[in-house]
């Protein structure tokens, strides 16, 4: 008979995300790494490089590679054998561990969980609670697989109950183009097959939590129905040519994961759950011995990647930045930008939206201001700011029309692409959109070099704050004419790997 103590499980779910926040996994470094080499695209292949360079960034500064520290996940598997010695349920002590995890004072993570979801929206504060499932299997210990998942990519889970005879792989096919970058590839897939609604989307989920394989699986061959799958979607996937943050390329997932289940002789449930550059997830055992021991990998394990992100950009600056500057951009062109930029995004929005639609003053002056989509990780030390990479642009393409046309706003700065309503806004106003590198979030925040908030600051990390930027690199995702690189680029190397045609769901 195991003794499981409160306190050791505790410590464990905070280390374990304290650890997660931190490193990514080695073998999605090495992945992404291979994909780095391989990539001919040269805004894909830059958008690898910022990943890499912030993942070893975060390493060095232990810091989160991302702003958006996740959902936290966890899956247990507790022995028969195992006696718990406790006063909290399973659920109480996986929350007490999240808390201290993300309000850590050395590396606090984003309090990212509201409470009343439908109606008041209000932020936890500590990120709690956790997504918690439990299975009693035999033997006398304790298996912990515990994840962030970001928002992003959660966002553009997918289910569907196909006709039997229908195909999986036509379906996956059909549904990825219109997922487009807003989950921040290159990353994985994971797909559920079976049983029933719920269970093919926690299929999906769990398999994300396997080491990225794919190559020694193409080496050996498959074995069984689900490896076949995983290699016919890996290659159609990847000849979709969506590539890197949705920019076109060669690598749009590292690695595709199928898992299954036995289901209704009616029925055919499938379910896909992305997982995005950001992929974090940790796997330990509890004894009984004490905290479970997570080793950091070592710093030999990450690229040293020698890019000048200065090359080949143009520099900015924001101080005498207006339309007729803005005007001569043109989709593609990557900038570097120097000077204030405002911050705002999905509560912020509604809210100036709101105080428009009443004919009420903004408590911000947009005129000739770039506003970027970012919800930050508070600042440690000297910090500025913590890891301040973009949020998804396309939730706030409705705010989009009125912000340019009443506000004097020249643009926005996010991640991936926007929706045809805000292409169209900003063609008609000649606005621009600008993206950075989702899962750069690092990266992105050495370049504020000064952060005030200056409205709605009981939003948190969604108020409305001045960065202060210096060399801030981002690239003109939608011209002033309304030409988008995310309809070009994966267009471009669409046609370039030429194996499949796509049908969008």
């Amino acid at each position: 008979m195991t003794t499981i103590k409160q306190a050791d499980f505790i410590q464990s779910i905070a280390d374990g995300f304290q650890h997660i926040s931190i490193y990514h996994p080695v073998d999605f470094i090495r992945a992404m790494a291979g994909a780095y080499e391989v990539e001919q695209s040269p805004a894909a292949k830059n958008a690898i490089a910022q990943i890499l360079m912030n993942s070893r960034m975060a390493v060095e500064g232990h810091r989160p590679v991302c702003q958006d520290t996740g959902v936290p996940v966890v899956f247990l598997k507790i022995g028969m054998d195992v006696r718990w010695d406790a006063t909290m349920s399973v659920q109480e002590m996986v929350d007490e561990g999240v808390r201290r995890a993300y309000t850590d004072k050395d590396n606090p993570l984003r309090a990212s969980m509201l409470a009343d979801p439908a109606g008041a929206r209000r932020n936890t504060r500590d990120n709690t609670p956790a997504v918690l499932y439990m299975e009693v299997v035999p033997g006398d210990k304790i298996e912990v697989k515990l994840a962030a998942k970001g928002g992003g990519s959660e966002n553009k889970a997918r289910f569907v109950t196909l006709n039997p005879g229908d195909s999986v792989v036509d379906w996956v096919i059909g549904q990825v183009p219109a997922m487009g970058g807003d989950w921040c590839p290159p990353g994985m897939l994971g797909i559920g097959i079976g049983g029933t609604a719920e269970k093919a989307m926690l299929l999906a989920k769990e398999a994300l939590l396997e080491p990225l394989d794919m190559h020694e699986l193409k080496a050996r061959g498959p074995k069984t129905r689900a490896e076949e799958l995983r290699i016919e979607i890996f290659d159609k996937v990847n000849a979709l040519g969506i590539g890197a943050q949705g920019l076109g390329g060669l690598t749009t997932v590292l690695d595709v994961k199928v898992a299954d289940y036995p289901t209704h002789a009616t029925a055919l449930p499938v379910a896909i759950i992305p997982n995005c550059a950001a992929t974090r997830h940790a796997h330990f055992f509890l004894d009984g011995s004490g905290p479970a021991r997570l080793d950091p990998p070592g710093i030999e394990h990450w690229p040293k990647l020698e890019v000048d992100l200065a090359v080949g950009a143009k520099r900015v600056n924001l101080e005498t930045l207006d339309k007729s500057g803005t005007a001569e951009w043109r989709a593609g062109d990557r900038l570097l930008l120097t000077g204030r930029i405002l911050t705002g995004r999905d509560a912020a929005h509604k809210r100036l939206a709101d105080l428009m639609a009443k004919g009420e003053p903004l408590p911000v002056d947009l005129k000739n201001r770039l506003i970027y989509y970012v919800g930050p990780v508070d600042p440690v030390r000297d910090e500025v700011v913590g890891p301040a990479g973009p949020t998804t642009s396309r939730r706030m393409d409705k705010f989009m029309d009125a912000m340019l046309g009443k506000t004097g706003l020249l643009g926005s700065i996010g991640k991936s692409e926007r929706g045809a309503q805000a292409v169209e806004a900003i063609k008609r106003h000649q606005g621009v959109h600008l993206i950075a590198v989702g899962g750069a979030a690092y990266l992105v925040s050495k370049a504020v070099r000064g952060a005030r908030v200056l409205a709605f600051q009981e939003l948190g990390m969604e108020a409305i704050r001045e960065f202060e930027v210096k060399d801030m690199p981002v690239m003109v995702a939608v011209d002033a004419s309304g030409n988008a690189v995310h309809e070009s680029g994966p267009r471009e190397w669409r046609a370039k790997i030429g194996k499949i045609p796509v049908t969008v769901a």
